[in-house]
């Protein structure tokens, strides 16, 4: 499909279409909101060009979710595909795109795993420590650079919890036990933020079992000179994994246990015009996983893999507008005994430059990411956005952008009986568009996003035939994906209670079942309708209560609806949770041949200590 086709489809979409995608907040909280996860170009999210959306602190407290992974669900456009519970095991995708296609990021960290994309989900935090999300979805290389191939999430931690102490005990069903403690402290000059956490639970099913760890600690030092900011998080999950990746027939009691950890110094230096901030981290994953539990010996896998960056952004004023660039450095290396003993050096330079005309109404940010792979050749990786405010409440935008990801060291060396990688492969690339409009007003939030992506060199595992044969990672042919996203949310108040109902919806459209599904192991199960709605509602001062209704339909086929609740009631320092997921015990499956929990209930009791 050429470029002039893909936009014209796109325009008559946009012109054919009279609903509207929004966000679930209020006008004022939107206008205070920064967006960070552009990471050079800072902007109030109003201001924006690309497709984003923010989850806020309230936005998690009203959502009827207890985990990263639930809460992101609630995104249209966004799909978790959940092998286990608790945040042991999710898969994360946006607009069609694979697991190993979506970048994770703390406070602008990139948090990408060499081994493989399922691990993404391990660094997710705890949402006692979560100021935000940052959502952006599309293509984001020139932004992020490697592993940004249909978007990027940025989980923005709390600055401060103000000399307080929280804890918080949870108990349900499935012999669910939850307990963590969050506390704050100011001192003369600096600040400290400490989280400790375990979930637990005997299991929903045969072997489901978990056991799950959080640690967090975010420190602000030299607050009254030049503030330098650390973060470090230990995330641990010891899980059992039946049927996560054999089917049940084959007869496996498999078993994981990862840990996930980062430490990272940041700070900021600024005057009227220019501003850069250096950061030093070091991501750690380990991965550990046996076939038979019960049998060590059997078949196990372990890897580490490390990577150690420096990197620096900055963004330079002047009359011509604002210029952002930005150098990112990382050794990045694998310890395995089924990968080997690898590593490579990764270099990504990024320039961009937003100017603003007709007296600012008009924006466009040309920019390019510039990569180097040790083992991969360099490439350049170009892109543009637009954006035109109408009136002050309503913005039109358009962003078109090249898109890559390398292979992970899992494409290309693993081996097992059934699986095979391939040293031969090529990275991912994509040529991808977008159009959309954006609606604000005090009570009313909306806005649409209609896109086009065009890939080639997608990596997938496929066979030779249905009944034999090994598979094997390889470079399939191009693949188009189009889609639509709406969402809209309204907020009113009965007696003086704020109220929102909120709703969206998301289309996909791919030929990806044109690549022989039969052969395929991963091409299969595009979330092709998702509809979602959130009712969030206050009767009652110290009450509060929010519904949450979830539609899903993939291409194989499958079609399933789930209902989640939660009540909140606070009393001075107590506040009470019930959380209801699946009411209606629907029988679905997110991901591989894992069944989803059936209907199930958590109580929850919090103590804050100011």
């Amino acid at each position: 499909m050429s470029f002039k086709t893909n936009f014209l489809y796109i325009a008559i979409s946009v012109l054919g279409t009279c609903t509207l995608f929004a966000q679930n907040l209020p006008l004022e909280e939107l206008d205070s909101v920064t967006v960070t996860s552009t990471q050079r170009i800072n902007l109030p999210f109003k201001k924006n060009s690309r497709t984003i959306t923010i989850i806020t602190k309230a936005d998690i407290k009203n959502s009827a979710a207890v985990n990263v992974a639930d809460l992101l669900q609630q995104v249209a456009g966004v799909d978790i595909r959940r092998r286990g519970t608790g945040g042991s095991q999710a898969d994360l995708y946006i607009r069609g795109g694979g697991f190993d296609q979506t970048l994770l990021l703390i406070d602008g960290i990139k948090m990408d795993d060499s081994q493989t994309g399922h691990h993404t989900m391990n660094a997710a935090l705890p949402v006692e420590v979560i100021e935000r999300i940052e959502i952006v979805k599309g293509p984001a290389a020139r932004v992020f650079g490697q592993n940004a191939f249909t978007g990027a999430i940025n989980i923005v931690t709390k600055k401060t919890v103000e000399n307080t102490v929280s804890a918080n005990i949870e108990a349900g069903s499935f012999g669910q036990l939850n307990g963590n403690v969050t506390a704050g402290v100011d001192l003369e000059n600096s600040s400290h933020i400490v989280h400790v956490g375990r979930v637990t639970s005997e299991g929903y099913r045969f072997n489901s079992d978990y056991d799950n760890a959080n640690y967090f600690i975010k420190s602000t030092f030299n607050e009254d000179k030049q503030p330098i900011q650390m973060i470090a998080t230990f995330m641990e999950r010891k899980f059992g994994a039946q049927n996560f990746y054999t089917p049940p027939s084959r007869g496996f009691t498999e078993y994981e246990e990862t840990q996930n950890s980062l430490v990272a110094f940041t700070t900021t230096f600024k005057n009227e015009k220019f501003k850069i901030s250096p950061r030093m981290y070091w991501r750690r994953n380990q991965d550990m996983f046996l076939l038979r539990r019960e049998d060590p010996s059997f078949f196990r896998n372990f890897h580490i893999t490390n990577k150690v960056g420096a990197e620096a952004n900055a963004s330079y004023s002047s009359n011509l507008g604002i210029t952002g660039f930005g150098l990112d450095l990382a050794s990045v290396s694998i310890n395995s005994n089924n990968l080997g003993n690898r590593d490579r050096f990764m270099a990504t330079a990024f320039l961009e430059h937003r100017f603003k005309l007709d007296d600012g109404k008009l924006d466009i940010t040309p920019g390019v990411a510039m990569t180097y792979f040790s083992d991969f050749k360099f490439n350049a990786f170009p892109g543009i956005d637009i954006g035109y405010a109408i009136t002050n409440n309503l913005r039109a935008y358009g962003n078109v952008g090249f898109t890559y990801r390398i292979p992970t060291y899992t494409d290309l060396f693993y081996s097992d009986p059934a699986t095979a990688g391939n040293p031969d492969l090529e990275p991912e690339e994509a040529f991808a568009q977008e159009i959309g409009l954006k609606y604000f007003s005090p009570k009313f939030n909306a806005s649409i996003a209609v896109f086009n992506r065009d890939a080639e060199n997608l990596i997938d595992y496929i066979r030779p035939n249905v009944n034999e044969g090994i598979f094997t990672a390889t470079n399939i042919r191009e693949v188009n994906t189009k889609g639509l996203e709406f969402d809209a949310a309204y907020n009113f108040k009965i007696s003086e209670f704020n109220q929102t109902l909120g709703f969206g919806y998301s289309y996909l459209d791919d030929n990806i079942m044109d690549q022989n599904p039969e052969l395929s192991r991963y091409s299969l199960n595009t979330l092709r309708h998702q509809f979602i709605t959130r009712l969030s509602t206050q009767l009652f001062k110290n009450l509060r209560q929010n519904i949450v209704y979830k539609h899903a339909e993939r291409t194989t086929g499958q079609s399933y609806n789930v209902w989640d609740a939660s009540l909140v009631m606070k009393l001075k320092q107590m506040e009470f949770t019930v959380t209801a997921s699946n009411i209606f015990d629907a029988d679905y499956i997110e991901a591989g041949f894992v069944p989803m929990p059936p209907s199930n209930v958590l109580f929850g009791l919090r103590y804050t200590l100011n």
